[in-house]
């Protein structure tokens, strides 16, 4: 059997509700959709984290990141608080941040070394924020490294001159994400014999929040004759729990209705369009599986809140729902039923062990991944082992966006949340409550009880570093 290409896609921000085909009715994302359509939705997939840099080792290692000792954003900037040149900063407020790497070790297996050796072409095209030289794609088991360095973000923004390190400058306004498109679909005209993994990681929808201005005129209309210009948008809370933003408040997003973050979310659908009809043009379609997923939730609590996660509660940086549940959306033809659905809880951990398993790629012996293979779901069955399992989250840092040090665990309906400033548990019904709106944890002391010790025994075999209390904060 002919081995399949695979094309990885990961969006930076995105909600779980900020697709059409997941309920929006102000961003349009018909090549999006078309990918559902086409393929299989899921409907309780996870990131590994709140933020960033943890789900991508996560997702290209098969391990959490308290494993990989990777639990943070890693911050390109040198700040007080970093207390090695291998930690990154650690934020201050009730507790100080726990330790964390500022890097992927080189000696971690990723899907990239996997492929590679079993006779892929790998190729990594956007955004990679796993660390700086000597951490690039490149050393990690990619043939090819375009644009993929330490940076997080377009710190010029998103027309050109860019000056990413790793990527040359498109002509003068040229539009990012347009430009990583063009790489990647020269990439696939130009494959040679081998099957490729094509690893699109795009920079969108990161700020800074910058957009096409026709496309913007357009929503701005479209929010206009939906009445949600006249509709309240943003909501004042409490204060920032960290001293580096103590004299901020959280400002969260109620509606749909940026024009700029919809013109974003709209050139990125056009440019996965793209990607389908390159496949299409080269005879590629049939024998290419398009996994579509984001890295963390939307931004909806700072940095000007261009989005909202509801009916989840808040987004990136949290705990809570809108921090962590994410799009997903698998395409491959003659192996999914089209237009299916799965309910399944799947995590970032699974990326690497189910791709390994469709591509017949043989595991290393010494890399102890901790994800499962979801590839009995793509091929329609209704769960995962006979025992539903624990899916974990340990994030023990204050974020940019209002969230407190936490760790979390997910088992059948119910998840829990253990808050490190004072300790106490919240408990949750997902499939009565996907709000997180009530909290169960008194009326079922059992289920509590059961979940804070399964998550206390997970966090201690794998070695979860906790935050200290700050003996200075007032």
């Amino acid at each position: 059997m002919e081995k399949p290409n695979i094309i990885l896609i990961l969006i930076d921000d995105l909600g779980w509700k900020d697709l059409s085909c997941y309920g929006s009715s102000f961003y349009e994302t018909p090549n999006i959709d078309r990918l559902a359509f086409e393929g299989m939705t899921f409907t309780n997939a996870y990131a590994a984290a709140p933020v960033c840099s943890p789900t991508r080792a996560s997702l290209l290692t098969g391990k959490y990141p308290a494993t990989v000792g990777l639990t943070n954003y890693i911050d390109n900037e040198p700040r007080v608080d970093t207390l090695s040149p291998n930690e990154s900063f650690r934020a201050r407020g009730k507790l100080i941040d726990a330790p964390f790497i500022n890097h992927l070790p080189l000696s971690e297996d990723t899907i990239a070394r996997r492929l590679r050796e079993n006779g892929y072409s790998t190729w990594h095209v956007g955004k990679w924020h796993l660390g700086s030289l000597p951490f690039y794609p490149e050393n990690h088991g990619f043939d090819v490294n375009i644009g993929g360095c330490n940076w997080g973000l377009p710190i010029y923004g998103y027309f050109s001159p860019w000056r990413i390190p790793t990527l040359e400058d498109g002509p003068k306004g040229y539009y990012l994400t347009d430009f990583l498109t063009d790489k990647a679909t020269e990439l696939i005209k130009n494959k040679n014999d081998k099957p490729f993994f094509l690893n699109l990681w795009y920079y969108s929808v990161h700020i800074p929040i910058q957009a096409k201005r026709e496309i913007t005129r357009y929503y701005k209309e479209k929010r206009r004759k939906m009445g949600l210009d006249k509709v309240k948008t943003f909501e004042l809370g409490e204060f920032f729990p960290c001293e580096h933003k103590r004299n901020f408040r959280i400002k969260r997003r109620l509606i749909q209705s940026d024009p700029k973050y919809a013109a974003m979310i709209h050139s990125l659908d056009e440019n996965i369009g793209r990607i389908l009809k390159t496949l299409e043009e080269f005879g590629e379609t049939k024998n290419t599986i398009i996994i579509f997923t984001s890295d963390n939730g939307g931004l909806a609590t700072a940095e000007g809140s261009p989005t909202c996660n509801a009916p989840l509660a808040e987004g990136k940086g949290w705990m809570y729902e809108g921090g962590i549940r994410e799009p997903l959306i698998i395409k491959w033809p003659g192996q999914i039923k089209e237009g299916s659905t799965c309910n399944v809880p799947i995590t970032s951990p699974d990326f690497y062990p189910t791709i390994l398993e469709i591509t017949n790629t043989p595991f290393l012996e010494t890399h102890h991944h901790e994800g499962t293979s979801f590839l009995p779901l793509l091929k329609g069955k209704t769960r995962l082992g006979k025992k539903e399992r624990g899916i974990y989250w340990h994030f023990p840092h204050y974020g940019n966006q209002g969230g407190t040090p936490g760790s979390s665990i997910r088992r059948g309906d119910y998840k829990l949340i253990k808050f490190h400033e004072d300790n106490h548990v919240e408990l949750y019904d997902l499939r009565k409550d996907i709000g997180e709106t009530l909290d169960l944890s008194e009326n079922l002391a059992n289920i509590r009880e059961e979940l804070e010790q399964e998550l206390n025994d997970w966090m201690t075999r794998v070695g979860a570093k906790l935050p200290e209390i700050n003996p200075n904060y007032h």
